[in-house]
Parts: C-alpha cells; structure tokens; sequence
C-alpha cells in the first residue's frame, strides 16, 4: 500500500466522503475509510484523530483571517477589508473544493454532533476576526460587530452558494449578502 503518497489525506478524505454519502456518518467506520482509500488504519491516524476531523481537521480559515487583519494597512475601512478578503479566501480556497464542500454540508446538516463542531469553527472564526480588529485599534464593542457581520455575511453566502444548483460562484453570492444588509440596515 502507498502509505506515503503525497495525495494520501486528500485520498482518505474523499474515501471517508464517499462513505458518509453512501452510508452515513454513524455507520462509517474508520477500518471502512482505510479499506476504501486502500490505506492503513495507522496511516489514517497519522493524519486525523478521528473521524470528525475528516471534515474540521485543517480548519485554517481563522488563522488566514489573523494573517490577512495584520498585514493589511491601517487606512483599509474595516468593511472594505473583510469584503476583500472574504472575496479571495471565496476564489482561491473556496471555489475550487465546491463539490466536495457540498458533499459534506449534507452529511455535516444530517449529524447533530457534527453541526455542534461547524458552529465551534463559526464562533473560532468570529474570535481571530474580533481579536483582529481589536489589534487593528478598534473599541472592543466595534471589533464584535464586525465579527459577528463577517461570520454571518460569509456563512449565509456559503449556505446560498453550495445550495445554488445553477453554480453562481460564491463571489456572487457574497455580493449579494453584503448588497441586502446594506438594503435591510439601510
């Protein structure tokens, strides 16, 4: 078996998608995604420490968001800065996955336990972007409005694009979030 192949994570993950679709996510054992992937159990724990982390384990989004606060000039308006870097995470690391981003939301909607740990990644998310802003010089008060609009913005436009059968890109989609909070706050 090629354990060490460079491909052998995103091998695992698409066999453990593949399971949670066909048969669900209780069901799917990790023996099941090994056998599937034709890996071993001990390569698979050398990548994830669990089934869950299938979905959560390279969770990087909050980190991004640090990188991209920090290093952005003072002078950017706090709105233009979250709609420019929500548009190219969108493009660059978003777009390309859709398939198999929209293969699990189905099994992440179905799982409670794994809804609980998507809304602990929402609310990671809203922490690094809060702390960000507050590095930044904002009030703290600001810096959590502006984590809560960016978490929601993005997630309602995340929500709207892996469920658009037509396949509008996600940048679409987060135009026009942003376009009808504009029109409902006025």
């Amino acid at each position: 078996m090629a354990r060490w192949a460079p491909d052998t994570r995103e091998r695992l993950r698409a066999a453990a998608l593949e399971l949670f679709d066909e048969q669900g996510f209780t069901a799917t054992t990790v023996p099941d995604i090994v056998a599937r992937a034709g890996l071993t159990k001990r390569t698979f724990f050398r990548h994830f420490s669990d089934k869950r982390e299938v979905f959560f384990g390279d969770d990087e989004i909050p980190a991004i968001a640090r990188r991209l606060l920090a290093s952005t000039p003072a002078h950017v308006p706090p709105l233009a800065l979250v709609s420019e870097g929500l548009r190219t995470l969108a493009a660059e690391r978003f777009e390309p996955q859709r398939d198999r981003m929209r293969s699990a939301r189905r099994v992440v909607d179905a799982e409670p336990a794994l809804r609980e740990r998507d809304l602990r990644k929402q609310a990671d998310l809203r922490d690094a972007v809060e702390r960000g802003f507050v590095e930044r010089g904002e009030d703290p008060l600001t810096a959590r409005v502006l984590a809560g609009v960016t978490v929601e913005w993005f997630q309602t436009a995340l929500e709207a694009w892996l469920a658009d059968d037509a396949g509008a890109p996600l940048t679409d989609h987060l135009d026009a979030v942003l376009a009808r909070t504009r029109q409902v706050l006025g």
